[in-house]
This record gives structure tokens, C-alpha cells and sequence, in this order.
């Protein structure tokens, strides 16, 4: 993505965390790197709060308001559970996040389940999940990005998080063994996707084809 393109007001995607959802620019810094111009952008996300990137190494993906409108209604936004409980308080989704938190907390992001999307682009963002670990403050850095909370130890134990962990990890495996089986009736390969996607991965797809040899 050229530099130099983004403003103050900007809706923005960041291609490699789309569970962040889409985030406004509050604040551009014209900076040097390596003698080429770039920018410092403050982008604010709704799932994961101010994030300070450099806009040629992030390469934000701008979202024009028709589409940031059209993606909230097509994947009802971000399903965590801020978003559940601030924008459904009344209703039954409302319930569910109140009573039955435990169905946010393992639900996958929309945009790796998302029919309009290809197989091929579900099973990218799919793989990019595998950053999150279940251990330390990788798994603190996946219930931020899974409950929307600042801090997720403030509404659950860590023994909780740790069940919704496995739970949750449990569904993305077997959402890449679906995606695995669509890609292999579309005669398409899976290890273009592996090379861009987190090592953890890798080693997640050999043991589902095992499984499924």
C-alpha cells in the first residue's frame, strides 16, 4: 500500500487481524524509514482499542462507509462480547451474552466463516488464528480479542478462559477441516496459504489431514 494516503477520520482494516474489526484513524505522523517517507498512524479498533502501526508494514486496508455498513450487516459486525451485549442488550442475543457467555467466547470471527467469502480466503483468515496461544499472555491476548474486554481477567478466571480456550480451539480445527475438504473438491491448494500463515499452523493442518487420512 503506497504511504502517504491515510488521514485523520479514515476506516481502516488491518489484513492480518480482521478479528479486530474496522478501525478509525485518530492521528497521522509523517515519519522517515530506511530514507523513504511512511506514516505513524493511531488507529482506533473496536475489538483491541489504539493501535500505533506503520502504515507500510501494517498496509491498512482502507473501508469505504458503504462497505463498513454492508460488512457490519452481512457478519453483524464483530461478535464479541462487548459488542454482543452493547448492541443487543434487550434482545436474545443479549440473553445469550449475559447467561451464556461461553458462545461468544468460543465462536470463530465472522470473516472465517463467511459463505460470501471464497474457500480459499476463509482458509487464510482461518489459519491466521493459530497466532493465539493457550499459554501465558497469549492466551490473555486472545480473550481481549475474543470478549472486546480490556481486561478479560476482570469478568473471568484465568481457569475459564482457559476452558473457552480449548473450546474455541477445538471449532477452528474443525472449521479447517471443512475449509481442507472444500479446497480439495475445488482442486485448490493449501500450502500457498500455509507459507503466509503462522508456524503453528502448519503443523495444525498435517495432523487434521492425518485424522482424516
Amino acid at each position: 500500500m503506497p504511504v502517504s494516503v491515510l488521514k485523520p477520520g479514515d476506516k481502516v482494516r488491518h489484513p492480518k487481524r480482521p478479528e479486530w474489526g474496522v478501525g478509525e484513524v485518530t492521528r497521522i505522523e509523517m515519519v522517515t524509514r530506511d530514507g523513504q517517507s511512511d506514516q505513524r498512524a493511531w488507529i482506533r479498533f473496536p475489538s483491541v482499542g489504539l493501535k500505533t502501526l506503520l502504515v507500510s508494514v501494517a498496509a491498512p486496508e482502507p473501508v469505504s462507509p458503504e462497505s463498513s455498513i454492508e460488512l457490519a450487516t452481512r457478519l453483524h459486525a464483530h461478535t464479541t462480547l462487548v459488542d454482543l451485549e452493547a448492541r443487543h442488550e434487550g434482545g436474545w442475543l443479549g440473553e445469550i451474552a449475559k447467561n451464556r457467555p461461553e458462545q461468544a467466547m468460543t465462536a470463530l470471527p465472522p470473516r472465517a466463516t463467511d459463505p460470501f467469502l471464497s474457500a480459499a480466503k476463509r482458509m487464510e483468515h482461518t489459519l491466521s488464528l493459530y497466532r493465539f496461544t493457550a499459554g501465558g499472555a497469549g492466551l490473555i491476548e486472545w480473550a481481549v480479542a475474543q470478549s472486546g474486554l480490556d481486561d478479560p481477567l476482570s469478568r473471568f478466571t484465568r481457569h475459564e478462559l482457559e476452558v473457552f480456550y480449548q473450546r474455541w480451539r477445538f471449532e477452528l480445527d474443525a472449521q479447517v477441516g471443512r475449509l481442507l475438504q472444500e479446497l480439495r473438491r475445488d482442486r485448490q491448494p493449501v500450502e500457498p496459504l500455509l507459507a503466509r500463515a503462522p508456524a503453528a499452523a502448519a503443523s495444525a493442518v498435517k495432523r487434521i489431514q492425518q485424522m482424516r487420512a
